[in-house]
């Protein structure tokens, strides 16, 4: 979702800005826009790509040592420049960027419209008028103060949720930022500080970071930053360090982030589980569950809320806690969650799980189970995420930065991190030592197997060039492979945007049918495993349709030839562990078809990587 950097120090913002801006593009967005104060503010915004902007700022002296910028992705109001940010106030001197949603923006626009022009149709414009107001009312105040007490005063004003940064032309040595469910991270230089949506802008620069908690407020210059709440107290803060650096950030020779992070899949593997596990006991620890083993033990019930990719690698983790702990766990999806009155208590345990770590509904979600008492745990790719500190423990899945919109390596790791997490629950009530071990030595083998199919790259990206022109796709799978279909689905709609559906296959006979047709292909999942025969039934009533059909297949089995034309043979490994193989060559499938469509395989139309608003 919409992307916030903000620079103050002794360099020019400008390009500063304009880069941070750049590492921010994966998030999605329709717009963009910067402010730069060199003793007057000036502001520049254009529609489309980021390049649309900086070839307008070729025709501005951006000089000044502190700015902000933005981009967009449209909700309040159109695609248009005037409804891109940053918003500028009725005398020109105060400049704000937010992401989030202002829920009371009509009633606060009706109370300041008589004595105030806006110029756009945001709900994000009334924020920067209000300051406005407050900030003329504060006269006897003459310090950098002003600025922020406006701010804080604006913002108790607001319903709704928001991430800023404000900018005065009369204060050029301060920015102000606030958050209330919107991330914002500081990052601390030498003399210099950067504001932005998540900590990738910053890397290039400082690996030094502050995250603002919800309701908290930063006043920040060159010679420091001091954090408020919204009462005027000041909060000390914790500078931390993130892991990630700039070389990981980037492409590293790939065409785009998607296909890059595709084939990192085999060494975060190895980061997520290592140290996690014991050979020898059979069994995983993950510290961060933060469970006495009485605690354990009471657990009768699992419920796992996630959100897209996220819901369908927490589906796998259903089949692993059910089949390995014996706990009833199910999966929820976060949006839906809390709109239910859930049955929640406090022997539930409950994981939220998120790449960012800051996704709106799951945010919502773990609130929720916290206040029913069930015990409250996260499954995140960043560390000091709002899920991370709001959850009572939990693990990071250490996938590194995922900068394309469509996710394939967090998927993994997540599923990696829910399988450890099994384990540790099976061992504590159930499982054998011998079928831990087993599952363990499975794991272990799993990167070498992750680049035996990187090797049928070229092969599947001749498949991609063969069924690219199809309109409509069906995605099969049985078992714990339903949820790889649904994953495999997701991906090819998401970034070639073909219609494409996924079912269990043995529902195939209960409607789905009827859609059977020579213009209809099956993408289908049949790996040995428990429901292999059944499977093989489901694919021969689909080819009896004349249905094209593309199989994933164990290697040797050599009767899937006989099923489909195109096959993709892949190694075989424990059934609980299928999905994170038989996933690559589904991601592999949809970037090619997409990249063969001329699609922005790494910013698809309408997505965004964080949905940080409900």
């Amino acid at each position: 979702m919409c992307g916030i950097v903000g620079y103050i120090g002794n360099r020019e913002a400008g390009p500063i800005l304009v880069q941070g801006l750049r590492r921010l593009e994966y998030r999605g967005y329709d717009s963009a826009g910067v402010a730069v104060i060199d003793n007057e503010l000036t502001r520049v915004r254009a529609v489309g790509k980021i390049d649309n902007l900086a070839e307008k700022l070729k025709d501005f002296n951006l000089n000044g040592k502190a700015g902000i910028a933005h981009t967009r992705w449209a909700t309040h109001g159109g695609v248009t420049e005037a409804n891109a940010h940053p918003h500028i106030s009725c005398d020109g001197k105060l400049v704000l960027v937010h992401n989030g949603i202002i829920e009371n923006y009509r009633e606060i626009r009706d109370r300041l419209k008589d004595e105030h022009k806006f110029d756009s149709e945001t709900d994000s414009e009334v924020l920067v008028h209000l300051i406005e107001d407050h900030y003329n009312k504060l006269e006897s105040v003459d310090d950098d103060s002003r600025l922020r007490k406006a701010v804080e005063t604006a913002l108790s004003h607001v319903r709704g949720t928001y991430g800023l940064v404000a900018m005065h032309s009369d204060h050029s040595d301060c920015l102000v930022t606030a958050r209330l469910g919107s991330p914002i991270v500081v990052g601390v230089g030498d003399s210099e500080y950067y504001i932005a949506s998540d900590a990738t802008p910053m890397l290039a620069y400082t690996k030094k970071v502050v995250f603002l908690e919800d309701g908290e407020l930063a006043q920040i210059s060159k010679s420091g930053f001091e954090t408020f709440n919204l009462k005027d107290e000041q909060i000390v803060k914790c500078v931390e360090e993130i892991e990630w650096d700039d070389e990981q950030a980037q492409k590293q020779g790939h065409p785009h982030f998607m296909i890059k992070e595709i084939f990192d899949q085999p060494t975060v593997f190895e980061d997520a589980i290592r140290g996690r596990y014991d050979i020898q006991e059979g069994t995983a620890h993950l510290g961060g569950l933060n469970m006495t083993e009485e605690e354990m033990h009471k657990v009768d019930r699992i419920v796992l809320i996630a959100c897209g990719t996220a819901s369908y690698a927490a589906m796998v983790g259903k089949y692993a806690f059910e089949r390995l702990a014996g706990i009833p766990t199910e999966v929820d999806v976060a949006s839906e969650f809390r709109y239910r009155d859930p049955i929640i208590n406090e022997k539930t345990l409950v994981f939220a799980i998120s790449q960012s770590g800051e996704t709106a509904d799951t945010l919502a979600a773990l609130r929720e189970a916290k206040r029913k008492g069930a015990f409250v745990r996260g499954i995140v790719n960043t560390v000091g995420s709002t899920i991370a500190r709001e959850t009572d423990g939990g693990t990071y899945i250490h996938a590194g930065p995922e900068l394309a919109v469509a996710s394939t390596k967090a998927y993994t790791n997540m599923v990696a991190i829910m399988l450890l997490y099994a384990l540790q629950f099976g061992r504590s009530k159930r499982l054998s030592l011998a079928t831990g071990q087993r599952l363990l030595h499975a794991m272990r083998e799993i990167p070498e197997k992750m680049n035996k199919i990187f090797e049928l790259n070229n092969d599947i990206k001749k498949l991609a060039e063969k069924y690219k022109n199809y309109k409509d796709f069906l995605f099969l799978g049985r078992g714990i492979n339903f949820p790889v279909a649904l994953e495999g689905s997701h991906k090819l709609k998401e970034i070639s945007y073909i219609h494409s559906e996924a079912y269990p296959a043995g529902e195939m006979k209960h409607g789905v049918n009827a859609l059977l047709a020579e213009d209809f292909p099956v993408f289908a999942l049949m790996t040995k495993n428990q429901l292999y025969e059944k499977m093989r039934s489901n694919i021969e009533e689909v080819r009896a349709r004349k249905t094209p059909i593309l199989l994933v297949a164990n290697i040797g089995d050599e009767k899937a030839r006989e099923l489909a034309e195109d096959v993709i043979y892949i190694p075989p490994t424990m059934e609980l562990l299928e999905p994170l193989l038989n996933t690559i060559p589904l991601q592999l499938f949809a970037y090619h078809v997409a990249v063969l469509l001329g699609r922005d395989v790494d910013r698809p139309r309408n997505l965004a990587k964080s949905v940080t608003v409900e």
